[in-house]
């Protein structure tokens, strides 16, 4: 019952159990122990109660269950330190990434009082969609939480510069009045060049800083950083002081068991803090590189199950004859489809039970079935696991991996659809084949997906996600990027017709004149190609143009209708 204090929250009554705890640590009896095995083999095993142990197997389970907000912690002692806790009462509150898409994908946002990862490869914009949530957690609601954030670096610093770009470029929040306004004054940065001062910090500064600063977000970048910098080196370290195997294998060992240990700790300690304060811990991953056994596995061939080609193949006397029927044959039938037997079926199949079989389930990465049937040639090679393992993605309540592919070809493609220059793009993975007639192999531009993996308040993505780019004003999703455009590009188009019309309302007269002003109006109506020159529309002389269509002419309803290029314009 060592792990006691790990899993159950911190208000636990763990001393109304101190009479079984030491018979339960003596028998190295765990607390996944007590939920999942029976009682009376537990009690005979420890030589303890049966009423006692399914009396802590009941307080457990309640303390487990309010640790989660389905219920309420009936044995909790009405005092002021429970006080904290009240936030399981109020309504559901989120952080925007200021993109109604984006918030879409994530049901709503970033929660508070959880404890949320954002995975991704290097290049894929986590720090980007960090950043933002440090200006949104400061937006009223329903944006945000009206409060400060804190954003702890174990790796690069703070980028301020970053920061003042976003809050000026943003739409949204370049335009708020001063009063609502965030600002760079209420975001609050630490660095941890390592995990002892980690530690301490996360152990005893934040909550400290958390009720005095009224932070409501707090983000860590990365979590997975400290951990491969303090075991990969103390790993290399052991291992040229111990030449043997065998030691080699036992200080992996041991070092793999020290960091579980620590994770759970700070899994224990990061879902601590957001339950008892209400705050919304963000925590980005690296990832590494996968490489799974099952796809190395042989598939079966067509060619090796056809008798009919080896017999040819053997009896050159018969080759004409055999080619002949051959060829009759297949123009008469369709080829038949030749499947493995059962027994070679299972054994080529993935164990259900394996962790390479399970993993692309929570990582992010080999659940889209669609692109691990193409042929595309990143489908299958540009796997990624996010780091820490099985034991870190135990501690989180939520995943979100942020996917990017290269698109190929010399020339940039237009922002923000098709394809490079020369290298061809797959329609379903949205990738690129290699290297085209003129791309050469090279990467013109990356796309981007983010990706729901798994979440309590929000379903899985289906695919890859949502397509997003990263902007000088932050994240924006690929569909709310083209609306912008489309919306700038309308304006415009408004502009220049409108000016169009003022030049040849003023240089011309008569009906000419207010023709040439139908027909710029119009095209600013109209969509993306303006409209085919009336008769008369230049009328730029003395009232003189305009003669096969008056400038008074009603023409109804039709008017208002596109027309091509070869349809006659004269009336109906």
């Amino acid at each position: 019952m060592s792990d006691l204090h790990h899993v159950v929250p911190d208000r636990f009554p763990a001393h109304r159990f101190s009479h079984l705890l030491p018979s339960l640590d003596r028998h190295r009896v765990t607390t996944s122990d007590i939920l999942t095995l029976d009682a009376v083999d537990l009690a005979k095993r420890a030589q303890v109660p049966v009423a006692e142990l399914r009396k802590l197997h009941h307080a457990i389970v309640t303390a487990l269950h309010a640790d989660l907000g389905l219920a309420s912690l009936e044995f909790a002692e009405p005092d002021a330190t429970n006080q904290p806790d009240a936030w399981h009462a109020t309504e559901w509150r989120t952080i925007s990434t200021l993109d109604d898409r984006l918030d879409a994908e994530l049901g709503g946002g970033v929660p508070a009082g959880y404890l949320t990862e954002i995975t991704g490869e290097s290049g894929a914009g986590k720090t980007q969609f960090l950043l933002t949530l440090l200006f949104s957690a400061q937006l009223p609601a329903p944006h945000g939480l009206s409060k400060s954030a804190l954003y702890i670096s174990t790796e690069a610093p703070l980028a301020t510069t970053r920061l003042a770009q976003l809050l000026s470029q943003h739409p949204r929040l370049s335009n708020l009045p001063a009063a609502t306004k965030p600002s760079l004054s209420r975001i609050l940065s630490i660095q941890t060049p390592d995990l002892e001062s980690q530690d301490h910090i996360l152990r005893y500064q934040l909550p400290v800083a958390i009720q005095r600063h009224n932070v409501g977000l707090v983000v860590l970048d990365s979590v997975a950083a400290n951990y491969r910098a303090e075991f990969d080196r103390a790993g290399g370290e052991k291992n040229r002081t111990d030449g043997g195997s065998h030691g080699h294998a036992r200080r992996a060992g041991e070092a793999m068991a020290q960091r579980t240990q620590q994770l759970v700790q700070l899994g224990a300690l990061l879902r601590s803090v957001a339950r008892a304060h209400g705050v919304a811990v963000v925590v980005a991953n690296q990832v590494s590189d996968r490489f799974s056994s099952s796809s190395s596995a042989p598939a079966p061939s067509s060619s090796s199950s056809n008798p009919t080609t080896t017999t040819t193949s053997r009896n050159p006397s018969h080759a004409s004859a055999s080619s002949q029927q051959a060829a009759t044959t297949t123009s008469r039938a369709p080829t038949p489809t030749t499947t493995p037997p059962p027994r070679l079926a299972l054994a080529l199949s993935p164990d259900p039970l394996t962790l390479d079989h399970q993993q692309r389930w929570f990582t992010g990465w080999g659940d889209d079935v669609r692109a691990s049937s193409s042929n595309s040639s990143t489908s299958s090679h540009n796997l990624k696991t996010p780091a820490l393992g099985l034991v870190w993605a135990n501690q989180i309540a939520a995943r979100v991996a942020l996917l990017k592919a290269p698109v190929y070809g010399r020339a940039a493609a237009d922002w923000p659809g098709g394809g490079g220059g020369g290298g061809s793009v797959d329609a379903r993975t949205g990738t690129g084949a290699g290297a085209g007639a003129g791309g050469g192999g090279d990467v013109s531009r990356w796309r981007r997906w983010m990706k729901v993996v798994f979440a309590p308040w929000a379903g899985p993505s289906e695919g890859r996600g949502v397509e997003y780019v990263i902007r000088g004003s932050g994240v924006v999703a690929v569909a709310t990027a083209v609306a912008e455009e489309k919306q700038k590009e309308k304006e415009r188009r408004a502009r220049e017709a409108s000016e169009r019309a003022v030049e040849l309302g003023g240089g011309g007269g008569g009906g000419g004149g207010d023709a040439g002003t139908e027909k710029a109006a119009e095209e600013a109506r109209g969509g993306e190609e303006p409209l085919p020159d009336r008769q008369g529309g230049d009328g730029g002389g003395g009232g003189g143009g305009g003669d096969d269509i008056p400038a008074g002419d009603e023409r109804g309803p039709r008017d208002n209708r596109r027309r091509s290029s070869d349809e006659p314009i004269g009336r109906e």
